[in-house]
């Protein structure tokens, strides 16, 4: 299956060291991440950065270089002590060694298609490549050494490294009726809360990929990258009271696997089972 990846892209203006990186979907938490992995590997951050107008950066732009920046994205700013510099929009020219980056990874690094089965082992493959390219070509001002010589006389004059931004915020949110959808996290997706907690106020550090409550996790519905997964057996108690939940969804091609808790419903898919060994829900032999 053909996916659509989103690519961060961070590059270092005096030693031209380049950091690349794939992503699902574009969000806050793709910025947060991208700077932190970037950092990272640079071993430090720097003082000053360069960005474009982007929403999950910029909230308004006014005249000349003055802007409103997103409240979370100036908390990340101040961790790593970088000071954020916008450009004017549509002026490319402000921040060329980045567009002229994303035509030469575009060209050297995803030409041809690249095919990989997780996102991860494209990553690990792209920062690779990103080392293998710094320590293979010259820096272009100076010629007698590669971008990775200067990036590692570089090194020790870039600010030290803080560790990772905790970009997840906290809230009180509450379960709304029937409760099924507990909390919109913070990359516009929705994650459902367990029955027992519905109308009830949970502190709930809402980050990219899961909603913590009262310290533990629950995996209801899993999403890869390109589909949504759901556990029917979530859902089975609030269909008394919504019989067209999510218009079945949950319940689609859904193969009925008894719980571990001796559940009236696995008791019957058992009984079921023993007398025509077919699956009960799927009807295969």
């Amino acid at each position: 299956m053909t996916v659509l990846v989103k690519v961060a892209h961070v590059r270092l203006c005096h030693s031209r060291m380049l950091f690349v990186r794939a992503y699902p979907r574009e969000t806050q938490e793709m910025v947060f991440d991208a700077h932190d992995r970037a950092f990272a590997l640079f071993k430090g951050t720097c003082s000053r950065g360069i960005y474009d107008n982007m929403k999950t950066a910029v909230e308004t732009i006014f005249v000349g270089k003055d802007r409103r920046y997103n409240r979370r994205f100036l908390q990340m700013c101040s961790h790593y002590l970088v000071d954020p510099v916008a450009c004017t929009p549509a002026s490319g020219w402000e921040k060329g060694q980045v567009e002229n980056q994303v035509g030469l990874v575009r060209e050297r690094f995803f030409t041809p298609r690249l095919r990989f089965k997780k996102l991860d082992e494209l990553n690990a493959w792209l920062l690779d490549k990103c080392i293998a390219y710094a320590k293979a070509h010259r820096h272009p001002e100076l010629s007698d050494q590669t971008i990775w010589d200067v990036f590692e006389a570089e090194r020790p004059k870039l600010v030290p490294y803080a560790g990772r931004f905790d970009g997840s915020h906290a809230g009180r949110h509450r379960s709304p009726k029937p409760a099924w959808c507990a909390s919109t996290i913070t990359n516009t997706r929705s994650q459902p809360a367990p029955s027992d907690v519905r109308s009830r106020f949970k502190p709930m550090p809402t980050v990219s990929s899961s909603v913590r409550m009262d310290g533990s996790l629950r995996s209801i519905r899993g999403r890869s990258d390109a589909a949504t997964t759901y556990d029917p057996w979530h859902y089975v108690p609030v269909l008394a009271r919504k019989p067209a939940l999510r218009n079945g969804a949950p319940f689609k091609d859904w193969c009925c696997r008894p719980r571990s808790n001796g559940s009236g419903v696995g008791r019957q898919h058992r009984r079921r089972q023993s007398t025509d060994g077919r699956h009960p829900q799927c009807g295969a032999d």
